[in-house]
């Protein structure tokens, strides 16, 4: 009996231990950082498929979005921060808040599918924001760009999703160059950064969008591969994203992968290993 009670106890304690371990990382997931992957090409070359960062959640304050989304459709887990926050939706204000400034890379949550997305800050409340081939304007400043160069990769499948990269050099076979022009965009508080281009397109051509009161405008580095707000939600875009919507602030990339799997070590980019992100 005494090795019955005995090993009873012991289970106990283990689950004990991984309940509190789960609420641990519950909690500083919540309020401190997040770990966020990145999906997608839509912010190269600041941000690749593959490379891993934690978003700095103190630095915009909290609100009903810092609650963590748990969203894994293999096994059909899908627990969203509007069913476990929900009840602070709706005022489109923050605990303990602060203002982002132009030109972070922002974690927010979408404003419809609620999933996370990672862009670049252009608009503020108030602002008047406008593409002109394939130029920003801001309340009527065109925001300066100087050519740099070209950005070159590979064309290959890239991360879990298999996506393939677009190239301004036309079309590219496996194993080729894929090239896009490449150059610093450079916003009016200073904010510099590498934006890319493929070709002339829709996007590159806007009409002016005039930033509503708590909400802001977001911008993908890589402006022809982007959905983001110059498109509105219901074309599938972002549109203007509510205050209360931003989750956090990326700082640095942790770890970089630039295969299907982050086990596969061969491909992990060790340069860009806690790589600062601007």
């Amino acid at each position: 009996m005494a090795k019955t009670e005995t090993t009873g106890n012991a289970i106990v304690e283990t689950i004990k231990t991984v309940v509190y371990a789960l609420l641990i990382a519950g909690v500083f997931r919540t309020l401190f950082f997040q770990p966020f992957w990145i999906p997608s090409g839509s912010m190269k070359q600041t941000l690749l498929i593959g490379d891993f960062l934690f978003v700095n959640k103190m630095a915009y304050g909290y609100s009903y979005a810092s609650c963590p989304s748990v969203i894994i459709p293999s096994v059909g887990l899908n627990i969203d921060a509007q069913k476990l926050c929900g009840m602070f939706d709706g005022d489109n204000t923050r605990f303990w808040g602060g203002d982002p400034e132009r030109g972070d890379v922002v974690v927010f949550r979408h404003p419809t599918t609620g999933r996370d997305y990672i862009k670049r800050l252009i608009g503020l409340p108030g602002d008047k924001i406008q593409v002109s081939d394939g130029v920003v304007q801001i309340n009527g400043e065109a925001v300066p760009q100087v050519a740099d160069g070209d950005f070159e990769e590979v064309m290959e499948l890239q991360g879990p999703q298999g996506l393939r990269p677009r190239c301004a050099n036309g079309a590219v076979g496996e194993g080729g160059i894929c090239i896009k022009e490449r150059a610093i965009e450079t916003l009016p508080n200073g904010a510099s950064y590498a934006v890319l281009n493929i070709g002339p397109q829709a996007s590159d051509r806007t009409g002016i969008y005039t930033v509503p009161e708590g909400h802001y405008f977001f911008m993908g580095d890589n402006r022809d591969n982007s959905a983001d707000s110059r498109l509105a939600q219901t074309a599938g875009g972002v549109g203007f994203v509510p205050y209360e919507n931003l989750i956090g602030r990326a700082d640095r990339i942790v770890f970089s992968s630039g295969g299907r799997s982050m086990l596969f070590f061969w491909t992990w980019r060790s340069d860009r290993f806690f790589k600062g992100i601007k």
